[in-house]
């Protein structure tokens, strides 16, 4: 199991806000994707299988 601290956080180059810190954050691991809002990094988090972050963003961008 992965601890916290090993995860890596990025967010997309296309992310923007006036605070620059309004972002969905995102940390990779083998067969997880770690999702969080990057106002409240200490906050709750997603943990989805790859699949279904696939489908999400397949989802929400309209494709």
């Amino acid at each position: 199991m992965i601890r916290e601290t090993e995860l890596v956080w990025f967010k997309s180059s296309y992310s923007s806000g006036t605070d620059g810190n309004s972002c969905v954050e995102l940390a990779l691991t083998p067969g997880t994707v770690h999702v969080r809002d990057s106002k409240t990094a200490d906050g709750p988090r997603l943990a989805l299988a790859p699949e279904a972050w696939s489908d999400f963003v397949s989802y929400a961008s309209g494709s």
